[in-house]
């Protein structure tokens, strides 16, 4: 399996909270998730958990000792907690967190988990891009953004009623009936959404965060076909360079968005026997 990897910082002034690498027939992106003032509680930091949990996972999966993706993240998760629980506040609904995605192609199959937001993208052989995510976290903005609606941004009724909807929707982290991340408990692993291809049915395997996403979910500049066709001509790296030339564009208008984190790894030749 060739894989072809990366990932571009959203801000020259702090780190990179997104992780990406593989190992021979797998490849784990997370996507760190930092809420600014909480500080205080880890004294790691974001990039840090993400990129500790990240090799982690890269750990267990190179020597293919649990064949149970969702039993890997939760072992690597418990594994990460540990080595802070002493020195930080890791049960805060605010302390370090991030998305998962992994791919394993194994035994003719290509296996594979998200938990939150990034994007995986099936090239299929005799069909259109199959795009999957966990979506219960936009689902879980929108409901809890709702009394936002008809109020007039900037002013204080907007400013109160915003800050009680982001207390709403921290408090359905990691939370039955919220959406759930990567953080200090280890099961959160079994509510990952999780599948399996045959490896011939494929002709390869694209992930994204969040950031990179955007290309097609916040600006439209493509659809997932065309994302397909980006990555095989200019590779993950000229996919963030067009992200990050829309954001130039939008400039600070009204919708412009913060630039993001951005990584994409994609995956092709994907092994057709149980070798990668």
């Amino acid at each position: 399996m060739d894989v072809s990897l990366a990932t571009s910082a959203g801000s020259t002034d702090r780190p990179n909270e997104d992780f990406v690498g593989a190992v021979p027939g797998a490849v784990v992106l997370l996507d760190g998730a930092g809420i600014p003032g909480a500080e205080s509680l880890c004294a790691h930091g974001v990039a840090w958990y993400t990129h500790r949990l990240g090799g982690a996972l890269l750990g267990h999966l190179s020597r293919g000792d649990e064949p149970d993706l969702a039993a890997i993240l939760a072992t690597a998760i418990g594994t990460i907690a540990a080595e802070h629980d002493d020195t930080c506040d890791i049960a805060d609904v605010s302390s370090p967190q991030t998305t998962v995605a992994m791919v394993r192609a194994r035994q003719g199959r290509l296996d594979w988990l998200l938990l939150a937001d990034s994007f995986l993208v099936l090239d299929q052989v005799d069909a259109g891009p199959q795009v999957i995510t966990d979506g219960r976290e936009v689902i879980a903005r929108r409901e809890c953004s709702a009394p936002l609606e008809g109020v007039t941004s900037g002013t204080p009724e907007y400013d109160r009623i915003r800050a009680s909807c982001v207390t709403a929707l921290r408090a359905r982290r990691n939370q039955p009936g919220g959406y759930w991340l990567a953080k200090d408990d280890p099961r959160a692993a079994r509510e990952a959404v999780t599948g399996s291809r045959l490896l011939a049915d494929l002709a390869g395997v694209a992930l994204l965060s969040n950031g990179a996403s955007r290309i097609v979910t916040s600006y439209g500049l493509t659809d997932w076909v065309g994302v397909l066709e980006l990555l095989a001509n200019s590779g993950p790296a000229g996919l963030i360079r067009r992200v990050r030339q829309v954001e130039a564009q939008a400039g600070s208008g009204p919708d412009a968005q913060a630039p993001d984190d951005a990584t994409v790894a994609h995956c092709t030749h994907l092994p057709r026997t149980e070798s990668a």
